[in-house]
């Protein structure tokens, strides 16, 4: 039994990654917990008038998430009615990283999914401030962040970004391997360099041993050359390529570690609209006939 989580704020991008998380999994067995974290920093009108009318702030708040929940539950039983699935509601006050650290270590938690647009809701944001946030914190449960207004569809083109400069365990790999195999999809492994270089010896055996990992799969590697910025030429292969699905490793010096860090003019929400999978490091725990090796160069 999967066992997912779910932050959802009630808006409509958080609906959106709900239903593509559910979709995702719809033969699958799966449990979903549906998680609303709430603080009195920021209180409506509404809000503060059945406070004055009475009740105390931080019970009308849970009230309302409670509820919220509640409709969220009842929204996707009428539209995505599966019986293979269950759900749980978390109504929390607390922080939504800490919360979220909770929950995965007490419920052993397969997945946590979040919508990727930012609390402000501005364009030329790579990923919500929240998502970077949970993606920078939660060091032991892949996150999959989803576009706003993207829906599921099968996962036929996967793409995995690295720079081979770390070696993989079959661990840390298990849940891209898993989606690849359940959709039978196609793997593009993206080397993304500011300039088109050999790879070092170290690089090379990283590379082989990802190609190991992945006998039996249609894979392909391609070196990309660098695009003004990491994100920028991630979103340009993803278009030019028709991918679906965006997976990285999330490690100290990686590709996902230096996104993130790029000066927020240059973080883009991904207009090719690609959810981003986002693997833990876990640690220690030949190239197939199929592999193929392409080099492209974007330009501006």
């Amino acid at each position: 039994m999967k066992k997912i989580l779910i932050a959802t704020d009630f808006s409509e991008d958080a609906w959106n990654a709900a239903h593509y998380a559910i979709e995702m999994h719809k033969d699958e067995d799966c449990v979903f917990y549906l998680l609303n974290t709430y603080t009195p920093t920021k209180v409506s009108g509404s809000f503060m008038a059945e406070a004055l009318a009475g009740h105390s702030l931080e019970s009308v708040i849970k009230s309302n998430s409670e509820n919220g929940l509640k409709k969220v539950v009842g929204r996707i039983q009428k539209t995505l009615n599966y019986p293979n699935h269950s759900f749980k509601t978390i109504s929390s006050f607390n922080l939504l990283v800490d919360e979220i650290k909770k929950i995965v270590n007490r419920e052993n938690i397969d997945l946590i999914v979040t919508g990727a647009k930012g609390a402000s809701g501005l364009e030329g944001v790579f990923l919500g401030s929240n998502t970077v946030h949970i993606i920078k914190c939660i060091k032991n449960c892949p996150v999959l962040a989803i576009p706003s207004h993207f829906r599921f569809t099968e996962l036929s083109e996967i793409a995995f970004a690295t720079d081979f400069n770390r070696f993989y365990t079959i661990t840390e790999l298990q849940p891209l391997l898993e989606l690849v195999k359940t959709f039978k999809a196609s793997i593009h492994i993206v080397h993304v360099q500011y300039k088109i270089t050999e790879l070092t010896e170290i690089q090379q055996f990283n590379m082989n041993m990802l190609c190991k990992y992945m006998e039996g799969i249609d894979h392909n590697i391609h070196t990309v050359t660098e695009l003004r910025s990491v994100s920028n030429t991630l979103e340009a292969f993803a278009e030019e390529l028709n991918i679906h699905l965006l997976a990285m490793l999330n490690y100290r010096h990686s590709l996902m570690d230096n996104l993130t860090k790029e000066p927020i003019v240059d973080r883009l929400v991904f207009h090719s609209n690609v959810p981003l999978l986002v693997l833990p490091e876990l640690g220690m725990g030949a190239s197939s006939a199929s592999k193929k090796h392409s080099v492209i160069h974007f330009t501006d």
